[in-house]
């Protein structure tokens, strides 16, 4: 499977102090239109301990979210083995692995970013992000986690807002959630 490249979004999600943040602008786009402004890609799942937002076609993101709902309730309690879960059926169902789009799921002890290559990636920095506009939100999260004292939330909404200014597909609409 090729790499997937996702447009249209920017999600970060940036661990502080106990608490976990996730943010996502709300644009969508069509070709080179914007269609819609204000689209929630970061939700509470899981009866709102998990988090969880996404990047890549709205339909194949809806899907896995769907699919992940289901991981989490087959696994309560258990975020790591419901993102390994769905990964495993992510990669191999004939219909699953052809889905484009990329999830970050976290809860109140892990975060993890989940494509359809397998991958169930728990960053090595407080901070991840994903979307055409994830590495312009990745680096701001960075830089503000080193070099500041700004909360989680605070970071997440921030770093969105950067990414808002130099990503086409990515607007200062933004969703934010937060858990500890």
């Amino acid at each position: 499977m090729s790499e997937i490249v996702m447009h249209g979004t920017t999600i970060v999600a940036v661990r502080r102090e106990g608490k976990t943040a996730m943010a996502g602008d709300g644009q969508v786009t069509l070709g080179n239109t914007v269609i819609k402004a204000d689209a929630r890609k970061v939700r509470r799942i899981a009866g709102g301990k998990v988090l969880a937002g996404f990047a890549g076609s709205t339909a194949d993101a809806f899907t896995l979210l769907e699919k992940f709902e289901g991981k989490m309730a087959q696994f309560p309690n258990d975020l790591r083995r419901a993102a390994v879960e769905l990964a495993k059926d992510w990669r191999t169902d004939k219909i699953l692995r052809k889905l484009e789009a990329m999830m970050l799921v976290a809860d109140a002890s892990g975060l993890y970013l989940l494509s359809g290559n397998g991958d169930v990636i728990e960053p090595g920095e407080a901070c991840v992000a994903i979307g055409s506009g994830g590495p312009y939100a990745y680096a701001a999260a960075r830089a503000f986690l080193d070099g500041s004292t700004y909360t989680a939330s605070e970071i997440a909404r921030k770093s969105v807002e950067i990414a808002g200014d130099i990503c086409i597909y990515t607007n200062r609409n933004i969703t934010l959630e937060a858990i500890e």
